[in-house]
């Protein structure tokens, strides 16, 4: 079993490799046939099931051992060290508890994400290279699970970063989808640069980049050495994983096809950061001040996204919001001093929030719009997406017995305990279980509003815009193709019932308010419903609707302090440019023709003028040489 880390990595980069080589005569096929390309699908599905069970087997007991708290040796290998005149950096793959949970995470999403996009994008010619960018970017978060070096955790983290881009941008020749796709990469990419640097004090410091040396070097440490270090990577962390302030672009990442929402969202991107954090916890943990910012940016990101999808007419916006309400949530268990409640609660919601957009993604087919306002009655439609989705709702909203209910008690056990620990200052331990009982109830009302406008009432179908590429635009009344409905049913199972896996540890009064709290936001606007089935549940907010809809005006105050000024800046540059650079290359030219045409003037093939010249200088310097004589 010790090179089982490294066939799980490899497996989905040959799938890539292999489906980017040979797709050419696919594409060329599907685009003049229209039909769907098999073996493309083939060589993305084969790789990424058997990098499952490969997973899974690795995971059989170190990952339950995980949530029991206890530890298990670590599994793989050593395959050699590349020398840098420096730290050296050591190609180490391996599976410990936490990996191998993460892992088989990652695979099982991947893979039913690969068997749902069959059927949603079998009309597009350019499947073989999105199935191809699924396989690298699975192989990729997989190389960041098992490495057992920063450095090489790292490169696997870039990967993603590029496969975020391509994969968001897979309907490029929509202006929207590509700046959507820019717009992740950017942000990003600003937070990695911070990553990049506290990779390098934590290596410097350890005198490895060795995760396992790094942590046992953690006790020597200074404290201004781990402040510093955590503080750094917590900027990649809250740009991979959409914490305030740089969540802005998880939101625009619907532009890109819904099971690549389901993927980034539920098991790569945003799943990145948490583990980071819970990968290097002791770290964390001797870095007290990380940890206070860590809660304040939790607490503001966990309600003011529940607010935000509140007030969203489009389905997917909705929970791309709620994705980053959950990842503020499993932050705060982190801040609270909770990695093994933030971890279960990571892989709750990689069950459930994937099943909720492989669910959006079966209406958006079916209806041929995002917007809620045009959706309606669809349980009668779409009865099997009906029922997966409910379940789904259930796990988000935290009620008994779906999964969601189990970990999400153990993060606000975590939160109550850092009342009277001495892990957070006492101001930002309020604010953080304060802000997290707020969007308990937050968090019910806006899965309730979502569930009913668009599985009951009137159905609202009318003149619809253009939908996305590769979805249907007229609306029928069947479900969505088997292909697309299996990954939903299966993950409806562990939506449902993965919380009684993590031998969770209920605490009676906590669970009671949690469940309280999310029944009466669902109950607020289930009244509201009631008395208007026509009027949106949203008008609830008030006059924060218009501030929750635009998410608090954050991308504006983005714009006018970094965007406009960058705009201003680079027409200013270009103008510098075109009128000082290129205006002296230009002058230094007309200069040149004019002092030539003066020196012409005495080349004009005059030979008694030539003479006259050559007498004059003669002249010249015989009165030149008796004057200084």
């Amino acid at each position: 079993m010790t090179t089982f880390p490294l066939l799980a990595v490899l497996l989905p980069f040959i799938a890539a490799f292999a489906g980017l080589l040979l797709s050419r005569r696919n594409i060329r096929r599907n685009t003049r046939q229209g039909t769907p390309n098999a073996r493309a699908a083939w060589i993305a599905i084969l790789p990424t099931a058997a990098a499952a069970i490969l997973t899974i087997a690795l995971a059989w007991t170190p990952g339950l051992a995980y949530f029991a708290e206890t530890t298990t040796p670590p599994t793989g290998q050593t395959y050699g060290t590349i020398v840098t005149g420096g730290i050296p950096i050591s190609l180490t793959l391996q599976a410990d508890a936490l990996s191998s949970v993460i892992g088989v995470l990652v695979t099982l999403v991947a893979l039913a994400v690969q068997v749902y996009s069959v059927g949603y994008l079998k009309d597009d010619p350019r499947y073989p290279s999105y199935s191809a960018f699924i396989s690298l970017f699975t192989s990729a978060m997989l190389l960041v699970v098992y490495a057992g070096d920063l450095l090489l955790l790292y490169v696997g983290w870039e990967i993603m970063g590029l496969c975020s881009y391509l994969l968001i941008g897979h309907w490029w020749e929509d202006r929207g989808n590509s700046r959507s796709a820019v717009k992740a990469f950017l942000v990003t990419r600003l937070g990695d640069v911070g990553f990049l640097f506290g990779i390098f004090v934590l290596g410097m410091a350890a005198g490895s980049f060795r995760i396992a040396d790094v942590l046992a070097k953690v006790p020597d440490m200074s404290a201004a050495t781990l402040v510093t270090a955590t503080m750094l990577l917590l900027a990649g962390v809250a740009g991979k994983s959409a914490q305030v302030p740089l969540h802005t672009w998880l939101p625009d990442a619907m532009a890109g096809p819904t099971p690549i929402s389901a993927l980034i969202h539920a098991a790569t991107m945003v799943a990145a950061g948490i583990f980071i954090v819970a990968r290097l916890f002791p770290a964390f943990l001797g870095a007290r001040p990380t940890l206070d910012v860590l809660a304040v940016v939790a607490a503001l990101g966990m309600l003011g996204a529940a607010l935000a999808a509140l007030a969203q007419d489009d389905l997917k916006r909705v929970l791309a919001y709620s994705t980053v309400s959950q990842l503020a949530y499993m932050a705060g268990g982190l801040a609270a001093g909770s990695d093994t409640a933030a971890v279960f609660h990571l892989v709750t919601h990689g069950a459930f929030k994937a099943l909720l957009f492989l669910c959006a993604g079966a209406v958006i087919h079916h209806v041929g719009s995002n917007l809620m306002t045009q959706m309606g009655g669809l349980r009668r439609e779409l009865p099997i997406t009906f029922v997966t989705m409910t379940i789904g709702f259930a796990a988000l909203m935290g009620i008994p017995p779906a999964s969601g209910f189990f970990s999400k008690d153990g993060v606000l056990l975590a939160m109550d305990g850092a009342l009277s620990g001495a892990g957070l200052t006492d101001a930002a331990a309020l604010l953080l279980y304060g802000s997290a009982l707020a969007t308990v109830a937050v968090t019910g009302a806006y899965a309730t509003r979502a569930w009913l406008r668009t599985f009951f009432g009137e159905a609202r179908a009318v003149a619809l815009p253009e939908p996305e590429p590769g979805t249907a635009h007229v609306v029928d009344v069947r479900e969505a193709p088997r292909t697309m409905l299996v990954p939903v049913v299966l993950l409806a199972a562990p939506a449902l019932l993965l919380g009684f896996a993590g031998e969770p540890h209920l605490d009676v009064g906590v669970a009671a308010v949690s469940v309280v709290l999310a029944a009466l936001g669902a109950g607020a606007v289930y009244a509201f419903w009631r008395i208007d089935p026509i009027a949106d549940p949203a008008r609830l907010l008030g006059p924060l609707r218009a501030p929750c809809e635009r998410a608090f005006y954050v991308d504006t105050l983005y714009a006018a302090l970094f965007v406009r000024p960058v705009l201003a800046l680079a027409r200013l540059i270009v103008r510098t440019d075109d009128v000082v650079v290129d205006g002296a290359v230009r002058g230094s030219g007309k200069s040149a023709r004019g002092l030539s045409g003066l020196l012409r003037l005495a080349q004009n093939g005059n030979v008694q003028l030539y003479v006259s010249g050559v007498l004059a200088g003669v002249l010249l310097i015989a009165v030149g040489a008796v004057v200084f004589t």
